[in-house]
């Protein structure tokens, strides 16, 4: 495996945190080295810093669409951590239908929810799964949209096409037999939870140009790959599209203590979200 030089990784972390976000120090190396050799072969790159220079210099950009998906994790699986999903069954559903159907006036309340770091479409569709099961007397307008930087995901995410290992990460099997079917050794997504969702490409740092209002965001495991201050503009620009009365969450493992003063934490069982101050 060849080796990149402490210049070059300062060459491929500015360029990946303007294309990204995502922070990269001198100490991922190894990283950038996995992921990047099979893009030096493919090019025929002699260096990292040729490869650095084709990527900004080619004019359609596809050099740059395939390192942004080398780079970004797509670490996901179906009802991750199972906490958040509890929460909507139990908690915010319930309590935003009751509150949307008080404002609907007759008309068809409305629910939007927006998946902001969807990776492959795991988190989109289990989302869609409580939805189904929870809503599935009521008649709703319902709007759930899956975005993500990588292209190779937002397009494996718009198909709901899955391979046995990633249909068998997290997905009970009550539910694999309800929602999907097989074709083959892989498995699609129905098209009732299909039809459900959209996706589309977007950059969580640039201006949220016309997304409009959510009432409730899932951000998961995303902006732990941020510095400090982009943390602070990604959650304040949440902070803008949420609705007075909808739910932010995160990770687990994430916390907006020190970060977005525009959020409270609360918890319910043993998971905690947000909503605003």
């Amino acid at each position: 495996m060849l080796k990149i030089k402490p210049d070059e990784i300062t060459l491929f972390s500015n360029y990946i945190h303007k294309l990204t976000g995502i922070s990269i120090d001198q100490s991922k190396a190894y990283l950038l080295e996995t992921r990047f050799g099979r893009l030096l072969q493919e090019t025929d790159s002699t260096t990292y810093a040729d490869l650095y220079h084709k990527a900004r210099m080619e004019p359609g950009k596809h050099l740059e669409k395939k390192i942004i998906d080398a780079i970004t994790t797509n670490e996901t699986l179906f009802f991750r951590d199972t906490g958040p999903f509890d929460l909507l069954r139990h908690k915010i559903i319930p309590e935003l239908i009751d509150s949307r159907i008080a404002k609907a006036n007759g008309t068809r309340p409305s629910l939007k929810i927006w998946s902001a770091a969807c990776s492959t479409g795991q988190e989109v569709y289990s989302i869609a799964i409580v939805l189904k099961e929870l809503l599935a007397k009521g008649n709703y307008n319902i709007k759930l949209l899956g975005t993500d930087i990588s292209d190779a995901a937002v397009t494996q995410a718009s198909y709901g096409d899955y391979n046995k290992f990633e249909i068998e990460r997290g997905l009970p099997k009550d539910k694999l037999i309800k929602y999907f079917s097989s074709s083959g050794s892989r498995w699609k997504v129905s098209d009732e939870l299909r039809s459900m969702a959209t996706f589309r490409k977007i950059n969580l740092l640039t201006p949220f140009t016309n997304l409009g209002k959510w009432d409730i965001v899932f951000c998961r495991n995303v902006a732990i790959y941020f510095t400090l201050e982009d943390r602070q503009k990604l959650f304040s620009q949440i902070a803008q599209v949420l609705e007075p009365d909808g739910y932010l969450i995160i990770g687990s493992t994430e916390s907006l203590t020190g970060v977005c003063p525009s959020f409270v934490p609360k918890r319910h069982l043993r998971t905690i979200f947000y909503t605003k101050r």
